[in-house]
């Protein structure tokens, strides 16, 4: 049985804020199966966007786990906000996490799969 929304991201903030980052839901959206996208930034101002993996980055051995992908990154955010916008508008019941992970690599809090 795969978790909420809900719970899943609030034990993400609880991992963030136990590492010592900062962590702060942006858009809360539905608390059963909504699609979460992560908003990280470093403290030298690259941002980097994560949002659901593709269908195929799923293992059948583990269908419950969440994996995310790289969806945009670099140090605009009006290129970030943009593309969430237009996520916002194809689906409005997304969260939108942002993230300062400190020195925990992001990597470590989600589970990142290369397209």
């Amino acid at each position: 049985m795969r978790v909420t929304s809900d719970l899943w991201v609030s034990a993400l903030l609880r991992r963030i804020f136990s590492a010592g980052g900062f962590a702060a839901v942006v858009k809360r959206g539905a608390t059963e199966a909504g699609a979460v996208f992560v908003l990280a930034r470093d403290r030298m101002g690259e941002m980097a966007l994560y949002g659901p993996a593709p269908q195929t980055s799923y293992d059948s051995a583990r269908p419950d786990d969440r994996f995310f992908t790289l969806l945009a990154a670099g140090d605009d955010a009006a290129v970030l906000d943009a593309r969430l916008e237009r996520e916002k508008k194809f689906d409005p019941d997304i969260w939108v996490v942002e993230i300062e992970a400190g020195a925990v690599p992001v990597e470590q809090l989600i589970s990142v799969k290369m397209p």
